[in-house]
């Protein structure tokens, strides 16, 4: 599958549970809508996936990937320590200047 970079880093960051570079793949002023909350900003969103990681320990093996106008559509597998995995899970993704502005995961 042809991904781009700062998805397959995305991907890679959340797989070695690396908050920090996870969070690098990301804006200065992105935002993450997740579980119901919004996270806004580079270290709202290290904060967010460092929670992440240390509850559900969970790793992400991509299926699909569409992209439709200015969003990109990543499915993956999730797999971790939460009812029902592993599981498909959409990431809504909008991507400017080769970092993420925007994601949206949703079930």
């Amino acid at each position: 599958m042809n991904l781009p970079k700062v998805v397959s880093d995305l991907v890679k960051t959340q797989n070695a549970f690396d908050s920090v570079a996870y969070s690098n793949c990301f804006s200065e002023t992105a935002v993450v809508y997740d579980e119901g909350k919004t996270h806004t900003g580079r270290k709202e969103i290290e904060l967010w996936i460092a929670d992440a990681n240390a509850r559900y320990e969970a790793t992400m093996q991509p299926v699909s990937y569409e992209e439709k106008g200015t969003e990109s559509i990543l499915k993956a597998e999730a797999s971790g320590k939460f009812d029902g995995s592993p599981i498909i899970l959409s990431y809504h993704l909008e991507i400017v200047d080769d970092l993420i502005q925007s994601l949206r995961i949703t079930g």
